[in-house]
């Protein structure tokens, strides 16, 4: 290996050991997670990013075939402490700096996470590029509008089931979404990310989930009046960006978090029972909660940690979204149940008020 650095737009230089002879520039974030290394890196909602893991010592148990959540890697590059070369797993097949070189994706390692987490805590993610060589001072900080076009499926892909149908608009999906479905019978059709109104009325299905993906949903813009039509007229289940995307649908507004909420560990309570449920995140916009007088939409589950909007349903439609992942991967299944109360949502016909419990 040899020397490397992390450059930020504010000009701070981190060094460390590059792995391979990759660079790369992204927008530079963090995640507290302790365990879950191949799902987060495989989340196509890391598109164009860089990511900083806070956990001191990444790659002890490898990488398998079992674990990822896409079939590529769409993240920009990754910032450890350390990573482990001589991992021990019964099902590793592989060193995780291994499986990043064979994805092409560049690594940083032996760099000081904890002060580089600290500055992004203290002045919010930015930009960064990770380079063999300091760059001069003409170096333009490029950023992509949106990631979702590159995520997105190009074309329908059909996984039969025996239950509902359910449309699964993808703007970056994790496979554990799909399994979450398919693990309560479902038949699903993944659809891309520009799929019309009349498109989805086309497949007749029983429900639609709006996936998560990357970047900021104002981006979509253009998909607002499709995702509303959809939305009054199938029972829907946005998750993260599909949550925000329902919520912009509908006539909130959004706006970016100072460094996001990226970890396995995050409290929301839900507000109808007052239970508190420890979730996994993996995000950089809110929902404004201040914006959703006249929606329709009411809050349902708020962050414990900073008092954000982490649930939302419709007074009138047959609406639910979360800003955090029930399916995890990586982090805890105590919200799992969503997908049931999804299913109930859609077999309780003509229940307009039913929200999730």
């Amino acid at each position: 290996m040899k020397k490397g650095y992390l450059v930020l737009e504010n000009g701070a230089v981190f060094e460390g050991d590059l792995i391979g002879a990759l660079e790369a520039s992204g927008e530079v974030v963090f995640n507290t997670s302790m365990t879950g290394y191949q799902e987060i890196v495989s989340d196509p909602s890391y598109a164009g990013q860089i990511i900083v893991f806070c956990y001191p010592q990444i790659g002890n148990y490898g990488i398998n075939k079992l674990d990822s959540e896409s079939e590529h890697l769409h993240l920009h590059g990754v910032v450890t402490g350390e990573q482990c070369e001589e991992p021990s797993h019964y099902l590793a097949t592989g060193s995780f700096s291994n499986g990043l070189l064979q994805n092409e994706i560049p690594s940083l390692t032996g760099v000081d996470t904890r002060a580089l987490v600290k500055m992004l805590r203290d002045y919010g993610t930015m930009k960064g590029q990770i380079t063999a060589e300091l760059p001069n001072n003409n170096f333009e900080w490029k950023s992509e509008k949106s990631f979702v076009p590159n995520v997105s499926v190009k074309e329908k892909t059909h996984y039969p089931g025996e239950g509902p149908l359910i449309v699964l608009m993808d703007y970056g999906y994790k496979k554990s979404i799909l399994t979450s479905l398919q693990s309560l019978g479902c038949a699903v059709t993944i659809m891309p990310f520009g799929t019309t109104f009349e498109e989805v009325v086309d497949l007749q299905p029983d429900g639609v989930v709006l996936s998560n993906g990357p970047g900021d949903p104002e981006a979509l813009s253009a998909t607002f009046e499709t995702i509303r039509l959809i939305s009054e007229k199938y029972p829907t289940f946005g998750i993260c960006l599909g949550h925000q995307l329902l919520a912009l649908a509908h006539g909130a507004s959004t706006r970016k978090l100072t460094f996001g909420h990226r970890g396995s560990n995050h409290p929301v309570k839900h507000l109808e029972t007052g239970k508190v449920f420890i979730t996994s995140q993996n995000h950089g916009y809110e929902v404004v909660q201040e914006t959703l007088e006249d929606t329709g939409l009411a809050l349902t589950f708020v962050n414990l940690n900073d008092g954000t909007v982490e649930g939302l349903k419709h007074h009138h439609y047959n609406i639910q979204s979360v800003q955090f992942h029930p399916e995890a991967h990586a982090g805890p299944s105590d919200t799992a149940f969503l997908f049931d109360a999804f299913m109930n949502q859609i077999t309780r016909t003509g229940d307009q008020h039913y929200a999730f419990t």
